[in-house]
């Protein structure tokens, strides 16, 4: 007789939506005396001025949001000249969470749905 198999459930992230740039700008706004525009620009610039420096190899860190970095997924070459774009398989950018993100993913409260 076989026996039925094991049902297990594991936890997983439920997603309520999205924040986009707008909705960004307009929770700035209602928490300083900076226009929904002012915000607006402040916000893509900073995202110009990261991809700028990392475009320019830098680690670009921020405090209390993290930090990102480019990585690369390439072949090894045999030669000892310097490797070239056709090595690179893949760009990556890695963002690395603060402290006080962490911090405060430890603090999220979850509850079973299903």
């Amino acid at each position: 007789m076989v026996s039925p198999p094991e049902v297990k459930y594991y936890p997983c992230a439920i997603h309520k939506g999205e924040e986009d740039l707008e909705s960004l700008a307009d929770l700035v706004t209602s928490r300083s005396t900076m226009s929904v525009g002012d915000c607006y620009g402040v916000i893509m610039s900073l995202t110009l001025a990261i991809g700028h420096a990392l475009a320019e190899g830098r680690i670009v860190r921020i405090d209390t949001l993290g930090s990102f970095q480019i990585t690369l997924k390439g072949l090894p070459d045999e030669s000892q000249e310097p490797i070239g774009k056709s090595n690179i398989k893949g760009v990556n950018i890695v963002y690395k969470p603060s402290k006080q993100l962490k911090k405060r993913l430890k603090t999220l409260n979850y509850k079973r749905i299903r």
